[in-house]
Protein backbone atom coordinates (compact mmCIF):
# COMPACT_ATOMS: atom_id res chain seq x y z
CA UNK A 1 0.00 0.00 0.00
CA UNK A 2 1.24 3.48 -0.70
CA UNK A 3 1.40 5.93 2.21
CA UNK A 4 -1.17 8.70 2.45
CA UNK A 5 0.46 12.12 2.70
CA UNK A 6 -1.70 14.49 4.72
CA UNK A 7 -1.65 18.25 4.89
CA UNK A 8 -3.91 20.44 6.99
CA UNK A 9 -6.98 20.10 4.75
CA UNK A 10 -9.17 18.03 7.03
CA UNK A 11 -9.10 14.50 8.41
CA UNK A 12 -8.99 11.57 6.04
CA UNK A 13 -11.76 8.99 6.17
CA UNK A 14 -10.88 6.49 8.90
CA UNK A 15 -8.29 8.85 10.41
CA UNK A 16 -7.28 8.30 14.02
CA UNK A 17 -7.32 10.86 16.84
CA UNK A 18 -3.54 11.10 16.40
CA UNK A 19 -3.73 12.02 12.72
CA UNK A 20 -6.69 14.34 13.33
CA UNK A 21 -4.63 16.17 15.97
CA UNK A 22 -1.85 16.71 13.42
CA UNK A 23 -4.33 17.99 10.82
CA UNK A 24 -5.70 20.44 13.39
CA UNK A 25 -2.14 21.65 14.09
CA UNK A 26 -1.40 21.92 10.38
CA UNK A 27 1.44 19.39 10.58
CA UNK A 28 2.24 17.33 7.50
CA UNK A 29 2.48 13.58 8.07
CA UNK A 30 1.95 10.26 6.36
CA UNK A 31 -0.27 7.42 7.52
CA UNK A 32 1.63 4.18 6.93
CA UNK A 33 -0.38 0.95 7.23
CA UNK A 34 1.47 -2.34 7.70
CA UNK A 35 0.78 -5.99 8.40
CA UNK A 36 2.69 -7.98 10.97
CA UNK A 37 3.51 -11.62 10.33
CA UNK A 38 1.22 -13.94 12.28
CA UNK A 39 4.22 -15.39 14.12
CA UNK A 40 5.59 -11.98 15.24
CA UNK A 41 7.12 -12.13 18.72
CA UNK A 42 5.30 -9.84 21.18
CA UNK A 43 8.63 -8.60 22.59
CA UNK A 44 9.88 -7.38 19.20
CA UNK A 45 6.68 -6.07 17.59
CA UNK A 46 8.23 -2.64 16.96
CA UNK A 47 11.13 -4.10 15.04
CA UNK A 48 8.73 -6.34 13.08
CA UNK A 49 6.64 -3.27 12.24
CA UNK A 50 9.77 -1.44 11.02
CA UNK A 51 10.60 -4.38 8.75
CA UNK A 52 7.01 -4.48 7.46
CA UNK A 53 7.21 -0.74 6.70
CA UNK A 54 10.60 -1.15 5.02
CA UNK A 55 12.23 1.46 7.26
CA UNK A 56 15.37 1.56 9.38
CA UNK A 57 14.47 0.29 12.88
CA UNK A 58 16.28 3.30 14.39
CA UNK A 59 13.60 5.59 12.94
CA UNK A 60 10.72 3.64 14.52
CA UNK A 61 9.68 4.66 18.03
CA UNK A 62 7.37 3.03 20.56
CA UNK A 63 5.15 4.84 23.02
CA UNK A 64 5.12 3.71 26.63
CA UNK A 65 3.12 5.03 29.58
CA UNK A 66 4.76 5.22 32.99
CA UNK A 67 4.11 6.69 36.40
CA UNK A 68 6.63 9.19 37.78
CA UNK A 69 5.81 9.65 41.47
CA UNK A 70 2.19 8.76 40.59
CA UNK A 71 2.01 11.22 37.64
CA UNK A 72 1.19 9.45 34.37
CA UNK A 73 3.70 10.38 31.65
CA UNK A 74 4.36 9.34 28.07
CA UNK A 75 7.79 8.07 27.00
CA UNK A 76 8.78 7.65 23.35
CA UNK A 77 11.84 5.49 22.72
CA UNK A 78 13.37 3.61 19.77
CA UNK A 79 11.81 0.19 19.14
CA UNK A 80 15.33 -1.24 19.26
CA UNK A 81 15.83 -0.18 22.88
CA UNK A 82 14.17 -0.28 26.27
CA UNK A 83 12.88 2.54 28.40
CA UNK A 84 15.31 3.68 31.09
CA UNK A 85 13.04 4.30 34.06
CA UNK A 86 15.93 5.97 35.86
CA UNK A 87 16.44 8.48 33.01
CA UNK A 88 12.68 9.06 32.81
CA UNK A 89 12.39 9.76 36.54
CA UNK A 90 15.33 12.19 36.38
CA UNK A 91 13.85 14.01 33.37
CA UNK A 92 10.45 14.27 35.08
CA UNK A 93 11.96 15.49 38.34
CA UNK A 94 10.60 12.43 40.13
CA UNK A 95 12.12 10.12 42.72
CA UNK A 96 11.10 7.03 40.79
CA UNK A 97 9.35 5.82 37.67
CA UNK A 98 7.47 2.58 37.09
CA UNK A 99 5.54 1.28 34.11
CA UNK A 100 1.84 2.10 34.30
CA UNK A 101 -0.65 -0.75 34.43
CA UNK A 102 -1.98 -1.44 30.92
CA UNK A 103 -5.62 -0.81 31.83
CA UNK A 104 -4.78 2.66 33.20
CA UNK A 105 -2.53 3.48 30.20
CA UNK A 106 -5.38 2.54 27.85
CA UNK A 107 -7.89 4.62 29.86
CA UNK A 108 -5.65 7.73 29.95
CA UNK A 109 -4.73 7.60 26.28
CA UNK A 110 -7.85 6.08 24.75
CA UNK A 111 -5.66 3.69 22.78
CA UNK A 112 -5.14 -0.08 23.01
CA UNK A 113 -1.93 -2.01 23.62
CA UNK A 114 0.25 -1.93 20.53
CA UNK A 115 -1.50 1.19 19.27
CA UNK A 116 -0.73 3.81 21.91
CA UNK A 117 0.29 7.06 20.25
CA UNK A 118 1.97 10.10 21.79
CA UNK A 119 -0.55 12.20 19.82
CA UNK A 120 -4.30 12.64 20.28
CA UNK A 121 -4.45 11.13 23.74
CA UNK A 122 -7.71 11.48 25.71
CA UNK A 123 -5.72 12.94 28.59
CA UNK A 124 -2.63 14.62 27.10
CA UNK A 125 0.30 13.42 29.16
CA UNK A 126 3.61 15.12 29.77
CA UNK A 127 5.83 13.58 27.10
CA UNK A 128 9.51 12.66 27.00
CA UNK A 129 11.22 11.58 23.78
CA UNK A 130 14.60 9.90 23.45
CA UNK A 131 17.05 12.42 21.99
CA UNK A 132 17.92 10.06 19.13
CA UNK A 133 14.62 11.04 17.48
CA UNK A 134 16.32 14.34 16.66
CA UNK A 135 19.06 12.48 14.76
CA UNK A 136 16.54 11.69 12.01
CA UNK A 137 14.66 14.05 9.72
CA UNK A 138 11.55 11.87 10.08
CA UNK A 139 10.47 9.24 12.59
CA UNK A 140 7.61 6.75 12.81
CA UNK A 141 5.26 6.45 15.78
CA UNK A 142 1.95 4.69 16.26
CA UNK A 143 -1.00 6.43 14.63
CA UNK A 144 -3.30 5.16 17.36
CA UNK A 145 -4.11 1.65 16.23
CA UNK A 146 -2.22 -1.56 15.61
CA UNK A 147 -1.00 -1.81 12.05
CA UNK A 148 -0.90 1.94 11.40
CA UNK A 149 2.05 4.25 11.90
CA UNK A 150 2.62 7.95 11.33
CA UNK A 151 5.68 9.26 9.52
CA UNK A 152 6.37 12.72 10.90
CA UNK A 153 9.28 15.16 10.99
CA UNK A 154 11.05 14.64 14.31
CA UNK A 155 10.91 18.38 15.07
CA UNK A 156 7.15 18.36 14.42
CA UNK A 157 6.67 15.41 16.78
CA UNK A 158 8.51 17.28 19.53
CA UNK A 159 6.44 20.41 18.92
CA UNK A 160 3.07 18.63 18.61
CA UNK A 161 3.58 16.78 21.89
CA UNK A 162 5.36 19.64 23.71
CA UNK A 163 7.89 16.95 24.57
CA UNK A 164 11.18 17.11 26.38
CA UNK A 165 14.09 15.52 24.53
CA UNK A 166 15.99 13.24 26.91
CA UNK A 167 19.43 11.68 26.39
CA UNK A 168 19.59 7.98 27.25
CA UNK A 169 15.83 7.55 27.63
CA UNK A 170 15.89 4.50 25.37
CA UNK A 171 18.97 2.92 26.91
CA UNK A 172 17.17 0.90 29.61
Amino acid sequence: MSPKRRKAKGPAPGATRASKALVTLGIEHELRPYELPSDADESTLGEAAARALGIEPGTAFKTLIALCDDEPVCAVVPVTGSLSLKALAAAAGAKRAVMAPLDRAQRWTGYVKGGISPLGQLKPLRTFIDETAGHHAHVHVSAGQRGLDLRIASADLLAATAATSVPGLGDG
